[in-house]
């Protein structure tokens, strides 16, 4: 069982969203699956419409009055997925378990408790790095650290990584820490900037997922379902699913494997590739670094399968695209352009011109 946590002091950043939806995607990778609602908010909890009738507050507690296991308080979600939810009495165990001895220790024993039902435990980690984190952190093997391309992101990484540290050295416990860029509004050079920056600061603890802004991450929040239920076929879903292949393609050792989509995935794959047909960009740009193509055709956002190939100074990328009507743009190195050898173009919200395409 591979317990991670999801966790940045900073609020605003995707963290509980991630969760939601990085526990639904993995799922739909027939992975059993617990969420466990570790912020007295209880974000995650309302996110997915559960009406909680306890909370680890009954399960940890030693003053409750209704005194429950944990197995009495998880709701299932979904296939495969399941919640611990919360209530605003978790935010007590802060206070109530300061002085008592293993308190660090209180959600390990509760996660290996557990170790014969899932295959993967997430917990939404709440928006400080006091006792419930540090507790989240030492059940963990890994934890996922959600950054939007803000400095003050950034800050919120360095503190986090701090009590990783101090974790590791006072409790002889080590985690492995990645990075997930989140909320990634792929019109703007700041995120590219930004995005350099991150890459710079911490090289190699990136995910190579990157979750781009999509209005039907917020809009399915406000149902109460997870992205993939609410739209299978959007952006956030296809962003999730992604970032939740990568982490069952590694295994514990690191090694990379290739692994079989289940069958709902197929379903979505078969139904997605009907009516596709292979449309060739190319670009003249013998002195840039990197070139990715863009359009309505991905909702307009960065992503590495969308990343062109260098060949002789020109750049080329062949890609599946449903017959009608696209606009595109080139990423030149962070900077957008439109497509000079097509002289097909409308202005857009921003000032700039998009390149059209009539695919028959």
């Amino acid at each position: 069982m591979r317990v991670i946590s999801i966790a940045n002091q900073k609020g605003g950043c995707g963290k509980t969203t991630t969760a939601i939806n990085l526990a639904s995607a993995l799922a739909l990778n027939d992975k059993k699956v617990l969420l466990v609602d570790l912020d007295a908010q209880a974000h995650a909890t309302l996110g997915l419409n559960i009406e909680a009738k306890g909370s680890l507050y009954n399960v940890i507690s030693k003053l409750t009055p209704r005194k429950m296991q944990i197995v009495d308080i998880i709701v299932r979600v979904e296939d495969h997925f399941d919640l611990v939810p919360s209530n605003v009495l978790v935010g007590i165990l802060e206070q109530e378990l300061a002085d008592e001895i293993g308190r660090e220790q209180k959600l390990n024993d509760l996660m290996e408790s557990l170790s014969d039902r899932y295959d993967y435990v997430l917990i939404d980690c709440p928006p400080s790095l006091g006792f419930l984190t540090v507790n989240a952190i030492r059940a963990s093997q890994e934890v996922i650290v959600p950054v939007e391309t803000s400095k003050f992101s950034l800050q919120g990484v360095e503190r986090l990584m701090d009590i990783v540290y101090l974790i590791r050295d006072r409790l002889n416990h080590q985690v492995e820490s990645k990075i997930l860029i989140t909320m990634f509004d792929s019109r703007l050079r700041h995120s590219f900037s930004m995005l350099d920056k991150i890459k710079e600061q911490y090289p190699n603890m990136i995910f190579d997922t990157i979750i781009h802004l999509n209005v039907k991450l917020k809009e399915s929040v406000v149902l109460g379902e997870t992205v993939a239920k609410y739209d299978k076929y959007c952006r956030g879903t296809k962003d999730y699913f992604s970032l939740a292949r990568e982490i069952i393609s590694v295994s514990e050792e690191g090694k990379v494997f290739s692994l079989p989509m289940s069958e709902k995935m197929q379903e979505i794959v078969r139904e997605k590739s009907r009516d596709l047909m292979d449309v060739v960009f190319s670009l003249t740009a013998p002195e840039a670094n990197s070139v990715y193509v863009t359009g309505s055709f991905n909702e307009w956002s960065l992503d590495e399968s969308f990343k062109m190939n260098r060949e002789n100074g020109q750049w080329v990328i062949k890609l599946p695209l449903r017959a009608g009507r696209h606009s595109y743009r080139f990423i030149v190195d962070g900077k957008w352009v439109e497509d000079p050898q097509n002289p097909a173009q409308e202005k857009n919200a921003f000032g700039d011109y998009n390149s059209l395409l009539e695919v028959k």
